[in-house]
C-alpha cells in the first residue's frame, strides 16, 4: 500500500474560516474561533491521520499589514510556511468581488512554486450562480492547482477536498502517531480557549490587547480533577474592567464557558481560577512575547 504525508498551510485574510476547517476536518477543537479578525497569532499544527495518508494542517495567522511587534511576528508565522510545505490552502469566502485582503495575499502566492488549492469557504449563504461568479474570477488567475467550493461550518465537500490534497502529497512516513491531533500542548491550547471566551464576551479594541498565560495547570492527586491557574493580560486599566465587568459576572462568564469546553478537551473534571493584570503595550515588548510563545 502507498502511503502519502506531507504539509499543507492554510492562508487566507482574517475571518474567512480558517480555524473553522481545520477544526471540522480534525474533528476536534484545536484552533479557537471568533468573529473577530486576528483571532489566530500562532501557527497551529493539526494531524488527520487515515490509513493511507497523513496531513499535517498548519493554521497561521491571516495575512494582514502589522502595526505593532505581535503583528510582525504574525505576519513572519504565516509567510515563512508558503515555501517550507507540499501544498497551500488558500481560503476565501463568499464575497463576490476579490478585496484587498485577498489580492495581496494572491500577489504573494504568484510568487510561489507551491501548488495551491482554492477553497471557497461559505457556499451554504450563496446561490450556485453566485459561486459559479466566484468560481470565474479565480479560474481566470490561473495560479491555482484546483478550485473546491466548501462550507466549513456544515461539512460540505471536505471530503473532496481532502481528496485534492492528497494528489498533491508525495509518498512519504508517518510522521506523527496516528492517535495524535495536534502539536500543541495541552497547556496553550487551555490558554486559547480561554483567550476565545474573551473575545466572545468583550467587544471593540479589547480583544487585541489580551493574551492568556496558563500558570498552573495540575491534576488532583487520587481525583479526577485537573486545577488550572491562569493570567489573563490586558494593556489598560479600562480593559480590566471590561473583562471582569459589573460584580466579576463577564469573568465568571468566560470561566464557566471555558471551563466546559476545556472538560471535553482533557475529558476531566476542571477547576478554574482567572486573574486579570495590566500589562500596558505588551504586543510591543520583545521580552513579554517571548514569555508569552510569541517568538
Amino acid at each position: 500500500m502507498v502511503f502519502k504525508s506531507g504539509f499543507v498551510t492554510i492562508v487566507g485574510r482574517p475571518n474567512v474560516g480558517k480555524s473553522t476547517l481545520m477544526n471540522r476536518v480534525i474533528g476536534e477543537k484545536i484552533a479557537i474561533m471568533s468573529d473577530k479578525p486576528q483571532t489566530t497569532r500562532n501557527k497551529i499544527q493539526s494531524i488527520y491521520t487515515e490509513n493511507d495518508f497523513q496531513i499535517i494542517f498548519i493554521d497561521t495567522p491571516g495575512i494582514t499589514k502589522p502595526k505593532h511587534k505581535l503583528g510582525d511576528y504574525m505576519l513572519r508565522a504565516a509567510r515563512e510556511t508558503l515555501g517550507e510545505v507540499d501544498v497551500i490552502l488558500f481560503v476565501v469566502d463568499d464575497s463576490l468581488s476579490i478585496g484587498a485582503g485577498d489580492a495581496h495575499i494572491i500577489e504573494e502566492l504568484k510568487m510561489i512554486k507551491t501548488p495551491v488549492i482554492l477553497a471557497i469557504n461559505k457556499i451554504d449563504k450563496i446561490t450556485q450562480e453566485q459561486f459559479n461568479q466566484i468560481y470565474e474570477k479565480y479560474k481566470t488567475m490561473d495560479i491555482f492547482s484546483d478550485i473546491v467550493g466548501i462550507s466549513a461550518l456544515e461539512g460540505a465537500h471536505l471530503q473532496v477536498l481532502i481528496d485534492k490534497i492528497i494528489d498533491f502529497l508525495p509518498e512519504g512516513p508517518q510522521y506523527f502517531p496516528g492517535d495524535m491531533i495536534t502539536d500543541q500542548p495541552e497547556r496553550v491550547i487551555v490558554a486559547e480557549i480561554i483567550r476565545e471566551k474573551i473575545l466572545h464576551y468583550t467587544h471593540e479594541e479589547v480583544p487585541h490587547g489580551v493574551a492568556v498565560e496558563t500558570a498552573m495547570m495540575k491534576k488532583r492527586e487520587g481525583k479526577d480533577i485537573v486545577d488550572i491557574h491562569a493570567t489573563i493580560y490586558c494593556e489598560k486599566k479600562s480593559h480590566k474592567g471590561i473583562i471582569i465587568g459589573k460584580q466579576g459576572r463577564k469573568l465568571k462568564g468566560v470561566g464557566k464557558s471555558a471551563r466546559e469546553d476545556i472538560e471535553k478537551l482533557l475529558g476531566s473534571k476542571v477547576y478554574l481560577e482567572l486573574w486579570v493584570k495590566i500589562k500596558e503595550d505588551w504586543r510591543n515588548n520583545q521580552n513579554t512575547l517571548k514569555t508569552l510563545g510569541y517568538e
